[in-house]
């Protein structure tokens, strides 16, 4: 008589979140994601966290009023939905002009053609290895990494059809310059950016 071994298994419920449970989240002034379908909550930036990213989208901004068609360039908090199972929330995206229509009236569906994260003790990893596979297998053509604690700039960019290497480390000593074929003419110089607030 054959034992148990024949039975299947019972199937597994997927236990992942998905953007409907995402909806149902608190409004309680943290960052909710959700990537893989796993939850993660991070805390209020900090005033230099939001000064950097602040910088940033005035810089892209001023450079968008000067480029109309280029692209429309937005600060958290917006979501970005990659997949049911995947929602998350950028210091900074950059949708360029020849994918506005992933902008929807609630948020952006799709990847963005640039996404910026601010480094925080809380989230780099998170930032540098999670949300970097995930940007890469999203379709995202480039991501910055900003490190407020080295006064640097981790610029990864996609080859055409391939995946989202770092390609630069730029950083405030040496006095480099910040640029991007997205934004072309675009440029920051990183010792100005990283300059203490008055």
């Amino acid at each position: 008589m054959a034992g148990n071994d024949s039975v299947p298994p019972t199937a597994r419920p997927d236990t992942r979140f998905t953007y409907e449970d995402f909806l149902l989240f608190p409004d309680d002034g943290k960052r909710h994601e959700i990537i893989d379908g796993e939850h993660y909550v991070t805390p209020a930036p900090n005033l230099r966290h939001q000064d950097l990213a602040g910088r940033l989208y005035i810089a892209i901004g001023n450079y968008l009023a000067h480029h109309p068609g280029t692209g429309r360039v937005f600060v958290a908090p917006l979501d970005v939905v990659f997949s049911l199972y995947d929602v998350v929330e950028p210091d900074l995206l950059f949708v360029a002009g020849d994918q506005l229509a992933i902008l929807t009236p609630q948020n952006v569906q799709g990847a963005p053609a640039l996404v910026v994260e601010v480094l925080s003790k809380g989230t780099r990893k998170r930032d540098e290895q999670i949300k970097r596979r995930l940007f890469e297998r999203g379709g995202v053509r480039e991501y910055w990494l900003v490190d407020p604690e080295l006064d640097l700039v981790k610029v990864h960019r996609r080859e055409e059809g391939g995946p989202l290497p770092r390609v630069a480390e730029l950083t405030a000593e040496n006095h480099e310059v910040l640029t991007t074929p997205l934004l072309p003419g675009f440029s920051l110089p990183l010792a100005a950016f990283f300059a203490p607030s008055l």
